[in-house]
């Protein structure tokens, strides 16, 4: 599934919020983090950005994470509608930059919270209206609950990545293997066929 070129940033942009508090490691505490945050992700306006942005955009996190959190489509549908009605919408089609023609779905000089939640919620009932909820996923590694948001073609990915968890899982399997012994049976041999 091919998502609009808008949708795919603005769900990375989410899954990137829900994990800034990870494990105790707050990474948008100030308002140069969020700042930071909001620039790497290319977020028009972005230096409007205030201190009394941060509290909201922790609200929004925790939205977020309920998303991640929701059972099933329809639970996601309903977090999705919370966020939609908390977010008061004026669509319009807009080109800036290097981005083309896309949705704004707010004024330019809502507050970043405000601009953000809505982002987020018109991403997420993309997924949802494709039935694609099942992109939104949890590292599987054993010591992460980091989310990620799978945009693999034939939704593989399992592993985030900031935690090195997908080659960090693969080398304890290895070690597993080799001390069971089974690491060390013999593979079969490749032969080079010669033009």
């Amino acid at each position: 599934m091919q998502f609009a070129h808008d949708t795919e940033p603005s769900l990375l942009m989410a899954a990137d919020l829900a994990n800034s508090d990870y494990d105790g490691d707050e990474r948008i505490g100030t308002l140069a983090a969020l700042k930071d945050y909001l620039k790497a992700h290319e977020f028009t306006g972005w230096s409007s950005a205030e201190a009394a942005d941060l509290e909201p955009v922790h609200g929004l996190r925790a939205d977020l994470a309920r998303v991640w959190a929701a059972p099933n489509p329809a639970a996601v549908a309903g977090i999705v509608n919370e966020m939609l009605e908390a977010s008061p919408q004026q669509p319009r089609l807009t080109r800036h930059g290097k981005w083309d023609w896309h949705l704004h779905f707010t004024p330019d000089d809502a507050p970043i919270p405000v601009r953000m939640r809505a982002e987020f919620a018109m991403a997420l009932v993309d997924l949802v209206r494709s039935d694609n909820v099942d992109r939104l996923k949890v590292c599987a590694a054993d010591d992460c609950e980091r989310v990620l948001v799978d945009l693999s073609r034939n939704r593989s990915r399992r592993f985030c990545a900031e935690g090195n968890c997908g080659n960090r899982t693969h080398v304890a399997a290895y070690r597993e293997r080799r001390a069971t012994g089974s690491a060390d049976a013999p593979r079969p041999s490749r032969t080079r066929r010669l033009p």
